[in-house]
């Protein structure tokens, strides 16, 4: 006869974040205050101070900086696709962690999904509004 495990079920929020080609699984664990980036540190994985403000930005915000663990899972688009995926990420499942943080994340504006994307090329241009080279002769 197999006997129950008094294992204690970990306390964990998820929140699921995109920003153009980028999405990012974050999820959120009671702890230090430590991100981790794709198994890597914040610092180690964007090089720019910029994007680090902006994946700190609904943390700040709600004043839960040093309260939670973030481990995130982030894949496509380039650095700042990917920075802003994980701030979209982190506000939902700031939201899922308490729900009175969800005034301010939406006064922010960090719960919007920013719906800005590539717009697509057209024929006989080069790019989406780039022409071809013109010359008069």
């Amino acid at each position: 006869m197999a006997t129950k495990s008094s294992a204690k079920k970990k306390i964990q929020f998820w929140g699921t974040g995109r920003r153009k080609k980028a999405i990012a699984r974050v999820r959120l664990l009671p702890g230090s205050g430590s991100i981790t980036v794709n198994k890597r540190t914040l610092d180690d994985y964007f090089g720019l101070d910029t994007l680090k403000i902006i994946v700190n930005q609904p943390l700040e915000a709600t004043g839960a900086a040093g309260k939670f663990d973030i481990f995130v899972n982030v894949k496509g688009g380039g650095f700042t696709g990917q920075a802003g995926a994980i701030r979209h990420g982190i506000a939902r499942a700031l939201c899922e962690a308490d729900s009175a943080y969800r005034p301010t994340l939406k006064k922010a504006g960090f719960l919007t999904r920013d719906p800005r994307m590539k717009e697509r090329k057209k024929y006989g241009l080069k790019k989406a509004r780039k022409s071809p080279q013109f010359s008069k002769r």
